[in-house]
């Protein structure tokens, strides 16, 4: 069912739009149906403790969201608003404020992680104990939650069938903005007692990172300028987008993670150029279902948000654990594997927060099926250092490489690192920017250093064991050890089928 638009007429005299993961006023499905159904419109957003506190102290997303508010504010305030903002326990920082500011309504665009659905369970019973309402509206995605399924009524458990069923249902309807300019005279600056700058992120306690050193622009106007650069090369994505050393990504991830861009845009300029025969754009278009169809997932089956294997069966996969896995791990994390494109991956997100898409898979294979670590621990780590962090596309993305996922990937897809270097970093350019103790190897040798001759290396200035480390493990004999750790729990799965 497409979205229900509340009434044109101001059905309450004051709201209050709750800014979370939409920082931006254009396109905006909550902003817009607060100022069409309200006659006065204040704004908030809160720096919510119970998902900070637990953060390292300097955090590049923190930072960004911070940036993201100031230009927001700015903006709100140019059209007559304003942005309160309160660093709180949000599910009781929203209640008590409504409540103060004599609203009768509350509007924001809903999330459907666990953690977010519970808080909001909690903010709708206390708005309600006040005599006010809260409403909830689809802005992070096309669709979700029972918009794409099955003639039978069920979610889709597979991609390809749910990519072909989201592509036949889309049509102008839910690509439509929301033109909030149109109704902005409603916004209302907050009472004096409520106004104060954007805190600084030493007022939220937190410290300033390399984010400004980083080519990630903040804000909805970053959003945009990225967006455009994208625009001008989107046709050449299916093939770029391999290449981590070529400017082949959008790089707007983070922009949809903390929604700066509206999704409805991007997913409507990608459709339409598919739609003229452009490849490039089909298959972002295609990202963009990805990312609908994990949102739907997590949605249908929250165990995966608890560390749960979508296939049961893989719960009982037999992973390494003690001292010298702890060892393992350890060195995936420092990009000390010995396998030059899996280190520099993990080099490109500790400086960075951001990692290559392809580079994203490479790395996920490596942990589970050549190191044998149970992948949530990857998933842990990405989930603490990765810019665009977002649950469930994060938790598919490492279920996918694991095999333990929703999509029915065979289990033996196992990723070769050496030859994965060789294909997608033939140059080793992307090896010699986050490696360059390894930028004098010849580009023959510097996806395997150890098949150098000693000449090569001491050429080089590649001491192995010294500067660069051995290989932690041989790749064909690893490969062999997935293969039967698998195979035990393949069995009980077909058995039980």
């Amino acid at each position: 069912m497409p979205p229900i638009l509340l009434a044109v007429d101001k059905t309450y005299p004051r709201g209050l739009m709750w800014f979370r993961r939409d920082l931006r006023v254009d396109d905006n499905a909550a902003l817009y149906h607060a100022l069409r159904t309200c006659r006065q419109v204040l704004c908030v957003f809160v720096f919510d403790k119970r998902i900070l506190d637990p953060l390292p102290r300097a955090d590049r997303r923190v930072e960004f969201i911070r940036e993201s508010l100031v230009e927001l504010a700015a903006e709100l305030r140019q059209l007559g608003g304003d942005l309160i903002v309160r660093h709180a326990v949000a599910e009781d920082e929203i209640a008590t404020l409504a409540h103060t500011l004599d609203v009768q309504a509350v509007f924001t665009n809903r999330d459907d992680e666990p953690v977010a659905l519970a808080r909001d369970a909690k903010v709708r019973g206390a708005l309600a104990n006040a005599g006010i309402v809260l409403h909830t509206f689809k802005d992070h995605t096309i669709f979700d939650r029972d918009e794409v399924v099955t003639q039978a009524g069920a979610p889709y458990t597979v991609f390809t069938p749910y990519k072909r069923a989201w592509l036949a249902k889309l049509d102008a309807f839910y690509l439509k903005p929301y033109p909030t300019r149109g109704y902005a005279d409603a916004l209302l600056p907050p009472p004096e007692a409520f106004r104060a700058p954007v805190p600084t992120l030493q007022q939220i306690g937190f410290e300033p990172t390399n984010l400004g050193q980083l080519e990630m622009p903040t804000g909805a106007t970053g959003g945009t300028a990225l967006f455009e650069d994208f625009f001008q090369r989107i046709d050449r994505y299916d093939a770029a987008r391999n290449y981590p050393a070529v400017r082949g990504p959008s790089y707007l991830g983070v922009h949809l993670r903390f929604g700066t861009v509206s999704v409805r845009q991007l997913a409507g300029v990608a459709h339409q150029l598919s739609l003229q025969g452009d490849n490039g754009a089909a298959t972002w278009l295609s990202e963009l279902v990805w990312r609908d169809f994990y949102v739907q997932i997590l949605a249908h089956h929250p165990r995966v948000a608890h560390g749960k294997s979508f296939r049961p069966a893989y719960d009982k996969i037999q992973w390494h654990h003690g001292k010298h896995a702890d060892g393992l791990f350890d060195a995936w994390c420092k990009g000390r594997t010995g396998y030059p494109l899996v280190d520099a991956a993990m080099a490109q997100i500790n400086q960075s927060g951001y990692m290559h898409n392809r580079l994203r898979m490479v790395v996920a294979s490596f942990l589970c099926k050549d190191l044998g670590l149970d992948w949530r621990r990857g998933e842990a780590y990405f989930a603490e250092h990765l810019n665009d962090f977002d649950l469930a596309s994060n938790n598919g993305g490492w279920q996918w490489a694991s095999s333990s996922g929703c999509d029915a990937q065979p289990y033996f897809r196992i990723f070769n690192p050496v030859t994965q270097s060789e294909r997608f970093d033939p140059e080793g350019k992307f090896i010699r920017r986050y490696l360059p103790q390894l930028a004098k190897l010849s580009n023959k040798v510097i996806h395997a250093p150890w098949t150098a001759s000693p000449v090569e290396l001491e050429a080089a200035g590649v001491k192995l064991g010294d500067n660069y480390p051995k290989p932690v493990v041989d790749h064909a004999e690893a490969r062999e050890r997935t293969l039967q750790r698998y195979a035990v729990v393949r069995a009980v799965e077909t058995k039980s089928h």
